[in-house]
Formats: C-alpha cells, structure tokens, sequence
C-alpha cells in the first residue's frame, strides 16, 4: 500500500514501543522515516530493525537545544517535512509527597517544553500541507490515583493540538492528537516496578478496561498512521483515543 508514499516524516522515541512500530507501518506505507531515541542500545536495535534507509538520531526530548539540533537535521536531511509524530515521553507515576521540583521539572521537560520547541524550530521546514501528531494520554482525561504530574503534560500536550491547529491553519499544518490508554509497551516496563506487583497492577488495570486487555502498540500506530495520511485532512484539532473503551469507567 501507498497511503505515505514519498512523505518525509519524523517520529520522535522512535526507536521502541509505539514510535517503532508506527515507524515501521509508516515504512510499508511509503514514508520516507526519520526517527529518534536517547538509549544507545535501543537506537542500536532499532536501526538494526528499520534498515539503512531510516536516519536514527539520539536526541533528548528534555533539551531545547538537542531538539533545535534535531530541526535542523531534518531541514539538512529532507529540505522540507510532510509529517512529524511527536512520540517521545516519559510517564511516572508517584503520590504527591514523593515529588520534587527536579522531578516535576524533567517530566514537564521531556513530556511538553521538548515537543513544544521542536514544533518552533521545525517551522519553517513545514511543507504546506503538513502534519503534526502528537502522542497524548486518556490520563489528561483521567483522575488516576498517583498520575497527577503526568496527567498535567499529556493534558498541556493535548491542548497544544487544539491551540496550534488555530495558530497555524493558515500556514496549511494540521495538528492532532492520538490518546493511548494501557498499552503493553517498554514503557510500562521503564517504570521499575517489581515483577510481583507488575502482575497485580495488570490485572487492576486489566479490570478497568471494558475490551478486557491491554492495547497494543500496533492498534496505536493505526490511528497515528491514519492522522498522518491525507485521508484525514479534513480533520483539525481532534484527538482519536486508543483505549479499548477505559474512558467509559469514568
């Protein structure tokens, strides 16, 4: 299929979990792909799955400078740019009493200013008509327990689609959003939960979700892929949530 065919795109964490396989669905659709990560390893393992003609780049979504660097890599690379899937984040999950200043600092870092200021240095290498999809979290919907500083920058993230979309509509730049709920990804794993309580804390969320089941991060890059392909251009400033219907329970 062709649905991508000869679009240049940039898929920020892209070298795991759901920015991978959206690479690779971007990959069989045509796209020519650009993708980003911060482990070595990962970056490594992910070139080694995408194959020579995907530039994977290290780039730390916490650093203004490493995304104003990474800009101009795209500009140096593609001369212009079709469409960016804004993927990179991290999630931590903590009571309020455990949080520090530093650790609220990098969330909102990594998770919002980093995105934020990649979209102002990639600018102007926007084609016209371009896309942008960012990569948010029913948890800007939700009031879970422990997620109140994630929550605060999928939620900014997500206004930023609605704000941005009226910004640059006239510079022909739709801005939209994909909103995950569970999703069986390396992300989960990042967050250092012992094995034990792991299987407890699936099974609660697993209770939570009406389809039964953790999503996949292949359902996700789906609806990315749809966002990004001009099958969706009359669609502006929305959000497609990926959740196997959790916004339900409330």
């Amino acid at each position: 299929m062709s649905r991508l065919q000869g679009k240049r795109t940039l898929i920020t964490g892209g070298t795991s979990g759901i920015g991978l396989e959206t690479a690779k669905q971007f990959q069989a659709e045509g796209a020519r792909v650009i993708v980003t990560g911060v482990n070595p390893d990962s970056i490594a393992k992910a070139q080694a799955e995408l194959g020579s003609e995907v530039l994977v780049l290290r780039a730390d979504s916490a650093s203004v400078a490493a995304q104003q660097e990474l800009a101009q890599a795209v500009k140096d690379h593609y001369g212009q740019l079709d469409v960016a899937f804004l993927n990179a984040g991290i999630s931590v999950w903590l009571p309020i009493e455990q949080w520090t200043p530093e650790m609220f600092e990098r969330s909102f870092d990594i998770n919002v200013k980093g995105p934020y200021f990649l979209m102002q240095a990639l600018l102007p290498a926007f084609a016209n008509p371009a896309c942008i999809v960012l990569n948010t979290s029913i948890s800007a919907h939700v009031g879970a327990a422990r997620s109140s500083v994630y929550a605060a920058t999928k939620a900014a993230l997500l206004n930023m689609s609605k704000t941005l979309s009226t910004e640059w509509l006239g510079r022909g730049i739709r801005v939209n959003a994909v909103s995950p709920g569970p999703i069986d990804t390396p992300l989960y794993d990042k967050l250092g939960v012992a094995d034990a309580y792991r299987e407890q804390i699936d099974k609660e969320i697993t209770a939570s979700i009406p389809l039964g089941r953790f999503g996949t991060a292949e359902e996700v890059a789906k609806a990315v892929l749809y966002l990004a392909s001009d099958e969706s251009r009359w669609t502006v400033g929305s959000e497609i949530v990926v959740d196997g219907g959790r916004l339900l329970n409330g």
